[in-house]
């Protein structure tokens, strides 16, 4: 499988979805910070599994549907963070979505998350990356998982390894960092933690309009 992730930043960098599309044969793709009242039900080959509901920026799916067949999509509240209170509140901040593969006639879970920005601790971001987990295991308690998203996570990631595996999950991070916006907070903001899949290759793709750049994420199953 291959998946990318991107986090559009308010949208801005909406118009680069059909080459992304196109240009690296996506299974399937995940946004953040994107306006999902004017999503389009197709981006090139793939087309749109759903959106979340409660904000106008927020998350979504798209799927290869020569390929898959989605069986369900839910979206979910995590644990808010001080900067939730008191802007504009982050309401949902996982989705994910049960997929059938035809080709390989087996399901799995793929989701996209944005964890609090960096004004929130770490601890609250791993509390609501464990949250998710468990939220899209209900999706599918025995199949693969495969989150990936913004994690706003630049550092300290070696304790969040550690965490993430605790509850069964690994993590991935791409080739290169992810994030250019600020001369201090270059690191590797966007990344995988996935279960029962074989992560291949993460690679960093090259800027546009948004201050993170999207990953390609290759996946195999393990049988």
């Amino acid at each position: 499988m291959r998946v990318i992730s991107y986090n559009l930043r308010k949208n801005n960098a909406s118009n680069e979805l059909t080459a992304l599309a196109d240009g690296f044969e996506l299974d399937v793709l995940c946004l953040q910070e994107c306006d999902t009242a004017a999503l389009p039900a197709e981006v090139g080959p793939l087309h749109l599994a759903d959106s979340t509901k409660r904000n106008r920026l927020g998350l979504a799916i798209y799927y290869r549907r020569d390929r898959f067949t989605a069986v369900k999509t839910e979206s979910f509240a995590l644990k808010k963070s001080l900067h939730d209170h008191i802007l504009t509140p982050a309401h949902e901040r996982l989705i994910g979505t049960r997929l059938r593969d035809i080709e390989a006639d087996r399901e799995l879970v793929v989701a996209s998350f944005h964890a609090a920005p960096l004004t929130a601790r770490n601890s609250l971001r791993r509390h609501q990356i464990s949250a998710a987990h468990a939220e899209l295991r209900g999706l599918g308690a025995d199949l693969p998982q495969l989150m990936v998203g913004d994690y706003n996570y630049p550092f300290f990631t070696t304790r969040l390894n550690s965490h993430v595996q605790e509850s069964g999950y690994d993590l991935s991070l791409s080739d290169r960092t992810t994030y250019t916006r600020y001369k201090f907070f270059k690191g590797h903001f966007d990344f995988v933690t996935s279960a029962d899949l074989s992560i291949t290759s993460v690679e960093t793709l090259p800027s546009g309009k948004s201050d993170h750049m999207p990953i390609l994420v290759s996946a195999d199953y393990l049988d």
